[in-house]
């Protein structure tokens, strides 16, 4: 199994130019001068923020859709990817149960829940030992790992590389960033938001969960961390 629950995440590719190039879209839509020469002068940051944020504000998301940003991931449980590949307008290169076998004890992720009580813990790494060895009996009697491995868990750690433009990130942090997402993927996406922020702190108003750009809570049952939107509604 592996050392660590905590996922692995790497921010391998984004656009050296991400803060020019968002605004050469944006302004370009409002200019009559060509985009190659809006994006060869563009060069003070604070003018470029200023009309970026009014851009976004208003709604024209199209202007951040060119900007393509790639994370490495690992060490995420197969139940927390098949969450992420729910998304829309991401690409993903997933290791392969079809083609890569698994060899002695595979790989796996323990739930908190289940990791902080000692006794299911036991009863957890148990039972992904049977797994485990049913998975290499079928193997070793030539099931191909495609058909063996119907056994492994959503407990299966697996890796990929995730790739997505701008406005999808943006999305995925306002939706799993909200603390009614599951523990794991919360914490993955956390940490592709804090990679990229590292580069581009603009960002950090943007990569927030729902209810802090909206200024409530649409969701049936609520943590508490803002107003319900019947109740801003009703206010207003």
């Amino acid at each position: 199994m592996s050392n660590n629950n905590k996922p692995v995440v790497k921010l391998i590719s984004k656009p050296e130019s991400l803060l020019r190039t968002i605004y050469t879209a944006c302004r370009t839509c409002y200019s009559a001068d060509s985009p190659i020469n809006i994006y060869d002068s563009a060069g003070d940051e604070e003018k470029m923020l200023k009309l970026i944020s009014r851009v976004i504000s208003s709604g024209h998301y199209s202007t951040i859709e060119h900007i393509q940003i790639s994370f490495a991931i690992s060490n995420v449980s197969r139940a927390c990817t098949h969450q992420l590949v729910r998304h829309r307008h991401m690409s993903f290169s997933q290791k392969s149960q079809r083609y890569v076998k698994e060899k002695g004890l595979f790989d796996y992720i323990i739930p908190p829940t289940i990791e902080k009580n000692a006794e299911l813990k036991q009863k957890f790494e148990n039972f992904m030992k049977e797994i485990s060895e049913k998975y290499q009996e079928f193997v070793e009697a030539g099931i191909p790992a495609e058909d063996a491995r119907f056994v492994l868990p959503n407990a299966a750690a697996s890796s990929m590389v995730a790739s997505l433009n701008l406005r999808e990130m943006i999305h995925l942090a306002n939706l799993r960033l909200c603390t009614r997402a599951q523990y794991e993927i919360r914490t993955m996406v956390k940490m592709m938001c804090d990679e990229l922020i590292k580069t581009e702190p603009w960002l950090k108003d943007y990569l927030v969960p729902k209810c802090v750009r909206s200024g409530f809570c649409d969701e049936d049952k609520s943590c508490g961390r803002m107003p319900k939107k019947e109740d801003v509604i009703l206010k207003n």
